[in-house]
């Protein structure tokens, strides 16, 4: 049985990797931490909005402050979010519970695949499934892109607005979920545009 159903599992994600990019649906999500440890650390803020038909919905955008971190560490400074932002801000539970409907029959993207594992442990504590069809990260597809170049990586040329730039995209003020999500969401657009060259691109070729 178990057996049966992982092999049920690969043929899912071999059909999905097969599908137009412009056929599905996709969730980006940007997280402000209190560091980079999901079993220390904690989620100071969420944001997200969708891309459908290969077009951003700013209707869909949703921002949400999580009023239960217990320390806000070097927040304020980074984020601009202090403990008086905090009160007007939203359970765990309910943030969780909001992206799990966001994310329903949509591929998550996010700018670093440091993201997934704190939805994955807020996931656990709030006991609510966070189950995205897929996971693409906008940082690894532009490492790829940069090694099949033949181009150096420097350590700050992966940073989302350094990828912003090699597409001459506009700078945005960083560190702040919502500005973020938006910025990776034109960052995926532009990488699939600048890898399309008049051809369909599939979702695995962003794998």
């Amino acid at each position: 049985m178990f057996a049966k159903r992982w092999w049920q599992k690969i043929y899912k994600q071999y059909q999905l990797k097969q599908c137009d990019f412009e056929a599905l649906d996709y969730l980006v999500v940007d997280i402000e931490l209190t560091g980079l440890d999901a079993k220390q650390n904690e989620i100071v803020s969420i944001a997200w909005l969708a891309i459908e038909t290969g077009r951003i919905d700013l209707n869909s955008a949703q921002y949400h402050i999580h009023k239960g971190v217990k320390a806000l560490e070097q927040s304020p400074v980074y984020h601009g979010i202090d403990d008086s932002m905090l009160k007007e801000g939203e359970s765990l539970e309910y943030l969780m519970h909001a992206l799990s409907q966001a994310l329903d029959k949509k591929v998550l993207v996010c700018h670093s695949a440091l993201d997934w594992p704190f939805i994955k442990q807020a996931g656990a504590m709030t006991g609510i499934s966070v189950e995205p069809l897929g996971m693409l990260d906008t940082m690894e597809i532009e490492k790829r892109r940069l090694h099949s170049c033949g181009q150096p990586i420097a350590g700050d040329s992966l940073t989302l607005a350094s990828c912003r730039k090699r597409y001459h995209l506009p700078d945005y003020q960083t560190h702040h979920a919502l500005t973020d999500a938006l910025a990776t969401a034109e960052l995926l657009l532009a990488q699939v545009n600048a890898m399309n060259a008049g051809k369909r691109i599939k979702l695995a070729d962003l794998f």
